[in-house]
């Protein structure tokens, strides 16, 4: 069974909504079955990195905020990661523009290191501050990945994967998907957000035995 997630590396939540999946996948009895496709969502496909400028800041902007509000949000959003191990300093994050970052989460794909590439970047963004879009950081990354260094570094200065991206981002923008996490479950069953992981397994379960009831059943074209 297929599990599909939309997800970008500046949101807390994708982060938070992994940790709670990968601990309801832990008690589901089906895991070794489970494949995990995480998919590219560009959130601000337009942002422009800027390193002087705070995710405090950038928020008020984008959102029409005041600063207090947006920093009481960071507060409440750093409780319910700190509740799942995650130790994020939403104040001190970079403002970068995620496309670079969904390139090597693509060349990893490529690889299966998919998964892998998306934990050591929502470290990078949330834990260790770094600025992702910054080559010399992917190129660490990449290392960390087991990649060929001159291939990261190739695929960084050309347009390797930038239209995959798109793609993936125009597939979420077609399923009616407005935000991420986005959970798909063997393309029966969506779920949108970083859910509890009671409402993950419970989601695991339903699309197993739909799975299982329709693999011993026949269809009106006689296919069985």
């Amino acid at each position: 069974m297929k599990v599909e997630i939309w997800s970008d590396v500046m949101c807390p939540f994708c982060y938070i909504g992994k940790r709670r999946f990968e601990k309801a996948l832990k008690q589901f009895e089906g895991q070794s079955e489970i494949e995990i496709e995480w998919k590219s969502f560009l959130l601000n496909p337009d942002l422009k990195t800027d390193t002087s400028l705070s995710p405090v800041e950038y928020l008020a902007n984008s959102k029409g905020m005041q600063v207090p509000q947006i920093e009481q949000m960071m507060a409440q959003v750093e409780v319910m990661g700190r509740s799942e191990g995650l130790n994020m300093d939403l104040t001190n994050t970079v403002v970068a523009n995620s496309l670079n970052a969904h390139r090597l989460i693509q060349m990893a794909k490529v690889h299966g290191k998919g998964d892998l590439a998306e934990e050591l970047l929502f470290e990078a963004h949330f834990d260790q501050k770094a600025n992702t879009d910054d080559p010399a950081v992917l190129l660490e990354l990449g290392q960390k990945l087991g990649l060929d260094s001159n291939e990261v570094e190739k695929m960084l200065n050309s347009d390797q994967f930038v239209e995959r991206v798109k793609q993936e981002y125009a597939e979420a923008q077609q399923l009616g998907v407005r935000g991420v996490p986005f959970f798909v479950f063997d393309r029966k069953y969506g779920l949108s957000g970083a859910q509890s992981s009671e409402v993950f397994l419970h989601a695991l379960n339903q699309a197993y035995e739909q799975q299982s009831a329709n693999s011993n059943s026949c269809d009106v074209d006689g296919n069985c």
